[in-house]
């Protein structure tokens, strides 16, 4: 609908226009119960293998990372890691919600997303 505005619309170019959508906002989640260890290492896991498990998980489709993910050890001597992910939605947040409280494999570890308020890695004033 948006799009079709745009298009017949005299005062807008189209071609200026990257791409129509509703307003987003910013939306926090968190995954928790994945090893802090990437699969036959010592080191821990990154931000780049964490994308790559999300984008080839089906119940991560039409979602888009606002953010690189961050990754924290849950204690010191564990090997379990809480990874922080920021995605952009729609006001409704209709697809945050229908993240929240799903659980998903990755290796052999079932995870499952809860809600956050603010990923930890962002200072406050």
């Amino acid at each position: 609908m948006i799009e079709n505005y745009i298009k017949s619309a005299d005062h807008i170019n189209a071609n200026d226009v990257k791409s129509s959508r509703l307003p987003q906002s910013k939306f926090y989640l968190k995954i928790i119960g994945i090893s802090y260890l990437q699969e036959n290492s010592v080191s821990p896991i990154t931000s780049s293998v964490v994308e790559d498990i999300i984008k080839k998980n089906h119940i991560f489709n039409n979602v888009v990372l606002a953010s690189k993910p961050w990754i924290i050890k849950v204690f010191p001597k564990s090997n379990i890691a809480i990874i922080w992910v920021d995605i952009w939605d729609i006001q409704s947040s209709s697809k945050a919600k229908g993240l929240i409280n799903r659980c998903f494999n990755i290796r052999s570890y079932i995870t499952i997303i809860r809600g956050a308020n603010m990923n930890p890695s962002v200072p406050q004033c």
